[in-house]
């Protein structure tokens, strides 16, 4: 069970981590992200005092607000009632969450490495990170696919990486100068 505030916090702490911040959006952050993308406004202590607790509840106005902000539906923007479990969500849904916490982990993990942590990072915010892990399956297992598209996609760079498939367990990676 999740209280509204503990869900408001753990909201800012993936906005953070989606927008390529490295750690949680502050209150501050999200007031501003607020203003400047939505064109509405909140303000820092009101959500003080939701993450607190000493607000129970917000408005419509502003569940529908922070909903739109964070991508979620206005209904996940209230404390869990008592007895409540996750498990009663979809079995796919609960897949892709859980899949999307993993991605994300990954994210972190590899944050040395930006380009392989933006990639991650957008395939979290895709509707259906499942079917693009999918999709990314079949361009590798299509032999020369991957090289094509990586040609097409990629700027030209000094030093660009060849993907070889030896069979379909098998890939070796080598780096080769461009001349």
């Amino acid at each position: 069970m999740m209280t509204l505030g503990e869900k408001i916090r753990y909201m800012r702490e993936l906005e953070g981590t989606l927008r390529g911040l490295g750690r949680e959006m502050t209150q501050l952050e999200v007031v501003r992200a607020v203003k400047n993308e939505m064109g509405e406004s909140i303000s820092q202590s009101y959500l003080s005092q939701i993450e607190s607790g000493k607000r129970q509840h917000m408005t419509n106005t502003t569940r529908q607000l922070l909903a739109r902000f964070f991508k979620v539906h206005p209904g996940y923007l209230v404390t869990d009632p008592e007895g409540y479990h996750a498990e009663l969500i979809s079995e796919l849904r609960t897949r892709e969450d859980r899949l999307d916490s993993w991605l994300l982990d990954g994210a972190e993990r590899f944050a040395r490495d930006a380009d392989l942590r933006q990639a991650l990072l957008t395939l979290v915010r895709m509707k259906d990170s499942r079917k693009c892990l999918l999709l990314l399956r079949g361009i590798l297992e299509t032999p020369g696919l991957c090289d094509r598209l990586s040609e097409v996609l990629s700027p030209a760079r000094e030093g660009k990486a060849e993907i070889t498939h030896t069979n379909n367990k098998e890939t070796s990676i080598r780096r080769r100068r461009e001349r």
